[in-house]
Order: C-alpha cells, then sequence, then structure tokens
C-alpha cells in the first residue's frame, strides 16, 4: 500500500483526505511523523500549498501533498480567503472565525451572500517541479449555524442544491461535492507524481 504524506495537523482535514483516498492509500500527516507545522506565510492558496507541500519533500526526501483552502465571500470582497482559519485570531478557533463572518454578512440579505469553498492541492517530489491543482464548491451563506458534521464554516456553508448545510450532509454527499474532492480528482487525473 502507498503512503501519503499530508502537510497538516488539522484532524478534520486528515479524515477528509482519509475519505477521499478510500483503502487504496495509507495517509499520514505531520502528527504521524513529528513535524512541526509549516507557516503559511504566502499570499494565495497555492503559495501556501506549495510551500508546504516543498517542505515535507526537502526534509524528507519523499513525495508530499499540501493543500491550502479557506472560504472567499463575495460580499466580503473574498474574505477571508488565504486567513480562514484564523480569521477571528491566531488560536485558529472555528467558533470564533464562524461568529465573526456572520456578525460582518449582519444584515446582508440571502441573495447576496454568495460564497465558495477554496482547496489548491500542491504536489512535490524529488527532482521534480512541483504542481498545483485548485477545486472549488459554489454556495451562500447561511443566516444562522445548522448541523453537527464537518468543521470549520461548515455549519454556515448552504449548497443550493444539497438544500443543507455542509455540517448537515453526511460525510459521503460532502465529499463527492467539495473543493477538496474537486482538486483531488484534477491531482489523480493531471498530476506527473504517480501516488497511486
Amino acid at each position: 500500500m502507498k503512503t501519503i504524506i499530508i502537510a497538516t495537523k488539522n484532524q478534520g482535514k486528515v479524515k477528509e483526505f482519509k475519505n477521499l483516498f478510500g483503502t487504496e492509500v495509507e495517509v499520514k500527516s505531520l502528527l504521524d511523523i513529528n513535524m512541526e507545522d509549516i507557516p503559511e506565510t504566502g499570499d494565495t492558496f497555492e503559495e501556501n500549498a506549495v510551500l508546504k507541500a516543498e517542505a515535507i519533500t526537502d526534509a524528507l526526501q519523499v513525495p508530499a501533498i499540501a493543500d491550502d483552502s479557506g472560504l472567499e465571500v463575495d460580499a466580503l470582497n473574498g474574505r477571508p480567503g488565504v486567513y480562514s482559519a484564523r480569521y477571528a485570531g491566531e488560536d485558529k478557533n472555528d467558533d470564533a472565525n464562524t461568529a465573526k463572518l456572520l456578525a460582518e454578512l449582519d444584515g446582508v440579505p440571502k441573495e447576496e451572500r454568495s460564497a465558495r469553498f477554496v482547496c489548491v492541492i500542491a504536489a512535490a517530489a524529488p527532482d521534480t517541479s512541483t504542481e498545483t491543482f485548485r477545486g472549488t464548491c459554489e454556495g451562500q451563506i447561511a443566516l444562522a449555524k445548522a448541523g453537527k458534521g464537518g468543521f470549520g464554516y461548515d455549519p454556515v456553508f448552504y449548497v443550493p442544491e444539497q438544500g443543507a448545510t455542509m455540517a448537515e450532509l453526511p460525510p459521503e454527499e460532502k465529499n463527492a461535492i467539495s473543493h477538496r474532492y474537486h482538486a483531488l480528482e484534477k491531482l489523480k487525473t493531471q498530476s506527473r507524481i504517480v501516488f497511486f
């Protein structure tokens, strides 16, 4: 069985990647290899994903993937964007981030609350140029939280086609439409680096 190292300590992301890869691949994270979080100092999702994937490849000389993902809200000119995880502060608190987002959108009508989840996956390997793959999931920001599943902004991200927030969807339904799924499908079909 092949092993893929994912450049994250976020347990929610690790769980999603494990679900997306299924049983064909063993997914390991920074928690498994005892490596510190890699600072996200880039200005774009692409830059941050590349920084993280290349840091693992450079340190361990193995193929690695990293994602940077977040929420873009049109009424907020694309915020929180690359700062999604630390929108309400450096401690990366999901509840605080969601509360800040809902407060900033207070009074914004439903039809003007369009948003998208964005995921960029970077694939790196020794002696190979790093690749990036972008996936998105379109939706709206709900007026209030709903659902107990998922993580991050899932309880306020409403998907009209599903009639539910991401947090209300069973994992298999969420994974079939998520931004991470779309980016991963591009990785699987377009990458020159063999992970599978």
